[in-house]
C-alpha cells in the first residue's frame, strides 16, 4: 500500500520543532551571557556575549536549511533536521563556552556543513551515483587515508598524526570513510540478495575491503575508527542475511581484536587499565577520566548552569569529553535530555530504513544510522566509564570539522532516503534484524543514562570530597567561605576579598595543626576539613536556600562561621610556652569538655603551602601532625592517679587495669568535630593522645565525671543567629566522686589550688614526658585539666609548662 502525502503536515512539524531548538539554543546563549553575574552575584561584571555570533549562524544555516527542504524534499522525515539541529546548537555552545576560538572554527565548520547538506538537497533521492561508483568512492577514500601514514599531521601537534592539512585547516579521512564503507556494503549486498546460503564467496570481497580499512585504522592506532568499521560491517552484513552467528563470529573478532591490541598497542593497554581501574593513577594515566567522573558529579541531577561549571579542567572537554562538559553544567537532568535526543534520532533512522523503497537504501539507512548511534555510544561510553575510552566525537556536538561534516553528510542522505512517500516500501524478508539492532543501541543509550545517574547522584557526593577535585577550590574563589572564630569571636581564619578573588587568610598560624587549611592542590585538613560543609553553606542554610543558590549561581551559598571552644589568649600563652619543643598540650573546661587550648609543636604557616608542602611532607618532625589528637604515646606510670581513684590495692590486676581503662574512655577514640587518631585496644600496649589523657584528668576535677569533649561550639546562621553544636557524646561517670576528689588531694601542689603530677614513659629507645595537672572539685570557679605531652625527657619543663598555663588561667593578669 502506497503512503500518502502530506507535506503541510510534515512541514508544519519540522518548524514547530526548529522553534523549540532555537528556543533551547537561545537559552543557552542567553543563560552564557548572564553566567558572569551569577558566578559573582553582582550586576557589575563583563558579559559573554561572542557567543550570539555562533548563534546567529546557526540560526541562519538551520534555518535556510529547513527552507530548502520545503522546497526541494517536502516529504523528507520533519523530525531528523531539528534534531540535528538541537544537539549541532548544544554543541556550538557548549564548545563556545568552553574556547572561543574553536567555538569560531566550529561555527565557521557548520556554516560549511550546512551549505553542503543545501547543495546536496538537490542529488537524486534514489542515490544511484553511491551504487554505481561504490568502488571508487571507497578506494579514494582508503587512499586519502593512507596519505596520513606519511604527511598526516595532529592539529595539538602530538598524538596520532590523523588529519591532512596545514595552516589551521584540517581533515580527518577517516571520518567520511566511514560513510563510504557503509554505502560500499550496502550497495554491494542489496546487488546480491537475497543471498545464498553459501556466503563465503559473496562475504569474501567485502571482507578483504574491511580488513584492508582496518588494516590501515590499525596501522594510524586509530582503535575507536577500527572498532566503528567492525560494527558497521558486522550490522549491514547480518541485515543482509538474517544469520545470527555473523553477530557471534563479529563479537568473538572484537574480543580476539582488543586483546591483541592490548598486548601490542601501549595506547590501549594505558586506555583499558585506566577504564579497570582509574583510581590507581588519578593523576597520570588516568588523569582524563577521573576527571570526566568528577564533572559528571560535580553536575549532579540539575547541573550547575551553562557557563558556571568547570568542564575546562577535563582535558580535550570540546571533543572527546563534550558529554562530560555537558553533564557538569546541565546535570542528569541534561544528558537524559541529550540521550532522549539521540535516542529518537536512531529511532527516526531505523523508521526510514524499515520504509525505504529498495534494498540498497534500506541497508544504506541501517548502516548510517548505526553509524550515529555506535559513535555516541561509545563516546559517551568513555567518558562515563562505561566502555574504555576510544577517543571518536559525539556526533553533532563534539569539535571537529570533519565530524561535524561527516554527521551533516549522513543527515543529508537519510533526509533523501525518507523523502519518496508515494514509493511502495522494499519487501522485508526479515523484521528481527532490525528491531534487534535497534534494541541494542537503545539499551546502550540506556545503559549509559543509567550509569550516568550512578555517578552523579549515588556516587557523586563522595567523588566531590577527594583531593584531586579543584572544583572544590574554585568555587571557593567565588563563594565565601565562613571564618573560624575563637570563644570571643575573634577571627582565628577567614575569607578575604570579593567574589571572584576571595583568598583564605590564616591570622594565627600556630594553631594550624589544628585549624588546617584548604588548598587547591593539597586538599583540605584540620577543621576545615572536618567542617567543611558549614564552612561552605551546604549545611546549616536551609534547605530552600541551598536550592536556590544552585539553580541561580551554580553554586552553594555564603558558607557560615562557626565558633570554636578555643580561647586564644591561653591558646598564644601555650604557643609561646611550648616554643620549640615537639609535644602537645590540652587544656579544657573539666566539667563541659570545652576545649579552651590544643596546641600541636612543630606546627606551620598554610599560607607557605605552595612553597613548603614537599618540604613539610618529608620532615621528620611531622609539623603537619596534630599531636593533641592524632599522636599515640605510651603511658608508664602517667596513670598512677587514676589508679589510686579506684581505691583498689595497687598493682591492678589485668582485669581491673581493662575495666578501668575502658571507663576512662583510652579504648575509644574522642568524638568530635575532628578527624582523631584510633585508639588501643585492650590486651595490646596502652597508647593515649593528649587529648585521651586530659578528658581522663579531667575526671579526677569534677567528682569523676568525663566530660564529652566539644571543639566546635556554635555556627551562625543567617535566620537564627548563633545555633549551638551539640557534643557528639554524653558524659561518663569514670570514677566514684568521693575517690577522685581524695585522688586529687594526694597530688596537691603545695600552695596552690591544684594537683600535678608529672612522669615520663620510654618510647622506641627515647622518653616522652607526660604532666597532668587540674583543679579540685570543690574549686569555685571554672574547672580545669591540663595535660602537656613533650617527646623528650624533661619532667622539669613539662610540671612548669602545665603550672604555668594553670596558674595564668585561674590568676589573669
Amino acid at each position: 500500500m502506497k503512503r500518502f502525502r502530506n507535506p503541510p503536515a510534515a512541514q508544519e512539524i519540522e518548524r514547530r520543532l526548529l522553534l523549540i531548538a532555537a528556543s533551547f539554543v537561545f537559552l543557552l546563549a542567553l543563560a552564557l551571557t548572564l553566567s558572569p553575574a551569577a558566578r559573582e552575584r553582582s550586576w557589575d561584571t563583563d558579559y559573554r556575549l561572542s557567543q550570539w555570533a555562533g548563534f546567529g549562524l546557526w540560526l541562519l544555516v538551520f534555518g535556510a536549511t529547513h527552507i530548502f527542504i520545503r522546497r526541494r524534499l517536502p516529504d523528507a522525515d520533519p523530525y531528523l533536521l531539528p534534531l540535528a539541529a538541537l544537539l549541532t546548537g548544544w554543541g556550538l555552545m557548549t564548545i563556545w563556552r568552553l574556547e572561543i576560538w574553536f567555538g569560531v572554527r566550529q561555527a565557521l565548520w557548520l556554516t560549511v556543513s550546512g551549505g553542503i547538506l543545501i547543495l546536496g538537497l538537490w542529488l537524486p533521492s534514489e542515490l544511484r551515483f553511491l551504487r554505481r561508483y561504490k568502488y571508487i568512492l571507497l578506494t579514494g577514500g582508503l587512499l586519502l587515508t593512507a596519505l596520513t601514514l606519511v604527511f598526516g599531521t595532529n592539529p595539538l601537534g602530538n598524538g596520532p598524526r590523523l588529519w591532512l592539512g596545514c595552516c589551521g585547516l584540517y581533515f580527518q579521512p577517516s571520518e567520511p570513510l566511514k560513510l563510504l564503507l557503509v554505502a560500499y556494503l550496502a550497495a554491494y549486498m542489496a546487488g546480491r540478495m537475497p543471498l545464498s546460503r553459501r556466503l563465503l564467496p559473496i562475504l569474501a570481497p567485502t571482507a578483504f575491503v574491511t580488513g584492508l580499512a582496518l588494516l590501515l585504522l590499525l596501522v594510524q592506532r586509530d582503535l575507536g575508527t577500527a572498532s566503528i568499521f567492525l560494527f558497521l560491517y558486522t550490522v549491514i552484513l547480518y541485515v543482509a542475511s538474517g544469520r545470527k552467528r555473523l553477530l557471534g563470529i563479529s563479537l568473538a573478532g572484537v574480543l580476539v581484536t582488543g586483546l591483541a591490541g592490548y598486548f601490542l598497542f601501549d595506547v590501549v593497554r594505558l586506555r583499558v587499565d585506566a577504564w579497570i581501574n582509574p583510581w590507581l593513577d588519578p593523576t597520570g594515566r588516568s588523569y582524563q577520566i577521573v576527571q570526566s567522573l568528577l564533572a559528571i558529579a560535580n553536575g549532579g541531577i540539575g547541573g550547575r548552569g551553562p557557563g558556571l561549571g568547570s568542564p575546562g579542567l577535563v582535558p580535550v572537554s570540546i571533543s572527546d569529553f563534550a558529554f562530560a562538559a555537558i553533564a557538569e553544567e546541565t546535570g542528569l537532568v541534561g544528558t537524559l535530555g541529550l540521550l532522549t535526543a539521540l535516542g529518537f534520532l536512531l529511532c527516526r533512522g531505523m523508521c526510514i530504513a524499515l520504509r525505504a523503497s529498495d534494498r540498497f537504501r534500506r541497508l544504506l539507512a541501517v548502516g548510517l544510522t548505526s553509524y550515529l548511534g555506535v559513535q555516541a555510544i561509545l563516546i559517551i561510553g568513555g567518558n562515563l566509564r562505561l566502555l574504555p575510552l576510544t577517543g571518536v566525537t559525539l556526533p553533532f556536538v563534539s569539535y571537529g570539522g570533519s565530524s561535524m561534516l561527516t554527521s551533516f553528510l549522513a543527515l543529508l542522505l537519510l533526509l533523501l532516503i525518507s523523502s519518496q512517500p508515494e514509493d511502495e516500501p522494499a519487501p522485508l524478508p526479515r523484521l528481527q534484524p532490525y528491531l534487534l539492532i535497534a534494541g541494542l543501541l537503545g539499551l546502550g543509550l540506556l545503559s549509559a543514562g543509567l550509569i550516568n545517574g550512578y555517578w552523579a547522584v549515588v556516587r557523586g557526593p563522595d567523588l566531590l570530597t577527594r583531593t584531586d577535585n579543584a572544583r572544590r577550590s574554585i568555587s571557593d574563589i567565588y563563594v565565601y567561605r565562613g571564618a573560624l572564630l575563637d570563644r570571643s569571636g575573634s577571627p582565628i581564619t577567614l575569607t578575604i576579598g570579593r567574589p571572584g578573588d576571595y583568598q583564605r587568610a590564616y591570622l594565627y598560624p600556630d594553631l594550624s595543626p589544628i585549624s588546617g587549611y584548604t588548598h587547591p592542590v593539597y586538599g583540605q585538613a584540620g577543621l576545615e576539613a572536618s567542617l567543611d560543609r558549614y564552612l561552605r553553606g551546604v549545611q546549616g542554610n536551609p534547605a530552600s536556600r541551598i536550592w536556590w543558590d544552585h539553580l541561580l549561581y551554580g553554586q552553594p551559598p555564603p558558607g557560615l562561621d562557626v565558633r570554636l571552644s578555643i580561647d586564644l589568649v591561653l591558646q598564644e600563652r601555650a604557643d609561646t610556652m611550648l616554643g620549640n619543643h615537639r609535644g602537645a598540650i590540652v587544656m579544657l573546661n573539666a566539667q563541659t569538655g570545652e576545649i579552651l587550648v590544643m596546641a600541636s609543636h612543630p606546627t606551620y604557616d598554610p599560607a607557605l603551602l605552595d612553597d613548603q608542602a614537599m618540604a613539610l611532607h618529608q620532615d621528620n618532625s611531622a609539623p603537619l601532625v596534630n599531636r593533641a589528637v592524632q599522636g599515640q604515646y605510651p603511658v608508664g606510670a602517667a596513670l598512677l592517679p587514676f589508679q589510686h581513684a579506684t581505691g583498689a590495692n595497687l598493682p591492678l590486676s589485668e582485669v581491673d587495669e581493662i575495666t578501668l581503662y575502658s571507663t576512662l574512655g583510652f579504648y575509644d577514640s574522642p568524638v568530635l568535630r575532628l578527624q582523631v587518631t584510633a585508639p588501643s585496644l585492650p590486651g595490646e600496649d596502652l597508647r593515649l593522645s593528649p587529648l585521651q589523657m586530659a578528658l581522663a584528668a579531667a575526671a579526677l576535677s569534677s567528682d569523676g565525671i568525663r566530660p564529652a569533649p566539644r571543639l566546635a561550639m556554635a555556627v551562625r546562621t543567617p535566620q537564627q543567629g548563633w545555633v549551638i553544636l551539640p557534643a557528639l557524646s554524653e558524659p561518663v561517670q569514670a570514677l566514684q566522686a568521693e575517690n577522685s576528689e581524695a585522688t586529687a588531694q594526694q597530688f596537691l601542689v603545695g600552695g596552690e589550688p591544684f594537683w600535678q603530677w608529672t612522669a615520663m614513659a620510654p618510647l622506641d629507645g627515647e622518653k616522652v614526658t607526660w604532666s597532668l595537672a587540674g583543679t579540685f572539685s570543690a574549686w569555685q570557679g571554672t574547672p580545669l585539666a591540663v595535660v602537656v605531652l613533650l617527646e623528650e625527657p624533661n619532667p622539669g619543663l613539662a610540671t612548669h609548662l602545665a603550672q604555668a598555663l594553670l596558674e595564668a588561667t585561674l590568676q589573669p593578669r
